[in-house]
Parts: C-alpha cells; sequence; structure tokens
C-alpha cells in the first residue's frame, strides 16, 4: 500500500526547497563571496551551508547594532 506523505512532510518539503534557493542565492552574492574572502582561513572545511547560516548571523547581529 504506497503512503500518502502528511501535509507536514510536503511542508518540510517546501522550506528544504526555499532554504535551497535562498542558500544558492545568498551564496553567488558580491557581499557573501566579499565576506569570505575576509575569513577565508576560518571557513576551511566549514560546509556551505554552515557558512551561509554565519553569513546571515553577522550581518543580522551588525545590523541589530
Amino acid at each position: 500500500m504506497a503512503q500518502i506523505p502528511a501535509s507536514s512532510d510536503r511542508q518540510f518539503s517546501a522550506h528544504t526547497e526555499i532554504w535551497y534557493s535562498l542558500k544558492c542565492a545568498i551564496s553567488t552574492s558580491s557581499g557573501f563571496q566579499r565576506w569570505q574572502l575576509e575569513r577565508d582561513a576560518q571557513l576551511d572545511g566549514i560546509r556551505l551551508e554552515q557558512q551561509v547560516q554565519r553569513y546571515l548571523r553577522e550581518t543580522l547581529e551588525t545590523l541589530a547594532y
């Protein structure tokens, strides 16, 4: 018998697609690329997803300051 995905499964899938699109857009932005260059040694071995999260956190902290 085939399983019908629950609405929470579809919602998770939609959120995953949105995050992937945002991550791609952010990682190609000039601001992110400049941020990467400034922190080159600190980012060795860190996945792109983690870099984007750190970039967003630092950017928001700067804006909040």
